[in-house]
């Protein structure tokens, strides 16, 4: 089995919000890839870098992949913004504790590895939220999260 070479992918937990944050891999490294997308049970992937990879596979799995590339540096398209609002709400209001896993390519290949760049700082410093998530937690408690 072929040995991913790749920074370790980040989970990033708030609430009952988990995203997973991981490198785009390439064929060989695909079965190690989709290893760990079921042990962190992801069922969605959004793809923002170029495929790198068939996602015949991945999909043969029960994981289904959304393709929303943008140019590493610049800010995600109003489409892509409100492509990513509708699916994290649909999915965290229909199965809180849900991940989505984002697949990456420059954060993982630019130094220092998963740093913003000052385009990317400027529209995160302008950006307004569009929307907040309702959920309950574990406990029943209702739970606001601001999406960005």
């Amino acid at each position: 089995m072929a040995r991913m070479n790749c920074p370790a992918p980040l989970e990033v937990i708030y609430k009952n919000t988990r995203f997973f944050i991981t490198h785009n891999p390439t064929n060989v490294t695909l079965n190690k890839f989709i290893e760990e997308l079921k042990k962190y049970g992801i069922s969605t992937i959004v793809r923002v870098c170029e495929a790198t990879s068939d996602t015949t596979f991945v999909e043969k799995e029960g994981i289904h992949v959304l393709h929303w590339p943008f140019d590493d540096g610049v800010p995600p398209s109003n489409q892509s913004v409100n492509n990513w609002l509708d699916l994290v709400k649909i999915k965290f209001c229909k199965q809180p504790g849900c991940c989505i896993a984002v697949q990456c390519v420059a954060c993982f290949e630019s130094p220092p590895h998963r740093a913003f760049n000052s385009k990317e700082l400027l529209y995160l410093g302008k950006y307004h939220p569009k929307m907040q998530l309702h959920f309950k937690d574990s406990d029943g408690h209702r739970n606001n999260c601001c999406i960005q």
